[in-house]
């Protein structure tokens, strides 16, 4: 379980760290294609490079949601935090595509009282109802992060929108990537396009060269991208959404989503 002050610092830390020197954090499974039922290893990681361990564990705690091809909610096995990453095993039962998630919103407040400092964290409802009226230097937040991964036994099925904060939602299956090929992903931040927004894919193996080789694509009017992977291996997708909140225009908002995707050769 995480407590309510390590969140509300992660959220926070996350709201205010410029893009260029946040850490990448990310969930990668043993597979991400299995022919048959059995078990795959998740490791979740906060990172300087892509998929390298070299900075804390991933706090997955209650923020963890892993979904089965029919809906059902599974739990993780063996789930054990380390000094630079979290692991736990989870168990495929049937066929069809998986989404495991880790998912985190939270609406942060803070202002002076008597000259002194006052911060709290909870829903929209709750800030309302505890920030006094007229609060001196008040700054609202609300910050939603969601961080992916998808595995799937035998074919894939449908990976239906969450509907909440900023997401991926497959045109083509993240599941079925081939190197060479054109592939579709759209986004969506709170069910609706999210247009004009800033994607940006790194292949996997940063320590090994020296460059980062970023791709940066800019989503159409339906909030959709086209790209071509040019490699098979593995992928760190990122988009950040900040600006107003559309149903509070003193609320400063921030919108991010990561995905781990798999490529494989043709």
């Amino acid at each position: 379980m995480i407590g309510h002050r390590i969140v509300f610092a992660a959220l926070t830390a996350a709201l205010a760290a410029p893009l260029a020197h946040a850490h990448e954090t990310w969930l990668v499974p043993s597979s991400t294609v299995l022919s048959s039922t059995g078990y795959v290893t998740v490791d979740a990681a906060v990172s300087n490079q892509v998929f390298h361990f070299n900075h804390r564990p991933l706090q997955v705690g209650d923020g963890l949601t892993i979904h089965a091809p029919d809906g059902r909610t599974l739990q993780p096995e063996n789930l054990v935090q380390g000094a630079l990453r979290s692991v736990f095993d989870l168990k495929l039962d049937a066929a069809g595509s998986y989404r495991i998630a880790v998912a985190n919103a939270a609406v942060m407040a803070s202002w002076k009282e008597n000259g002194q400092p006052k911060r709290i964290r909870g829903t929209a409802a709750e800030i309302a109802e505890k920030v006094p009226p007229g609060a001196a230097d008040l700054v609202l937040r609300e910050v939603a992060t969601r961080i992916e991964t998808f595995v799937t036994v035998g074919s894939p099925t449908e990976l239906k929108p969450v509907g909440e904060g900023l997401e991926m939602v497959p045109v083509t299956h993240p599941n079925d990537l081939y190197a060479g090929e054109e592939v579709s992903f759209a986004f969506h931040a709170n069910g609706q396009a999210a247009k004009q927004l800033k994607v940006a894919i790194v292949e996997g193996g940063t320590r090994y060269r020296d460059r980062l080789d970023k791709v940066e694509l800019l989503t159409d009017e339906q909030g959709r991208i086209r790209h071509v992977f040019a490699r098979p291996g593995l992928y760190y997708l990122n988009a950040v959404m900040t600006g107003k909140s559309p149903t509070n225009p003193d609320m400063e908002r921030r919108l991010s989503y990561t995905a781990t995707l798999e490529v494989l050769p043709q």
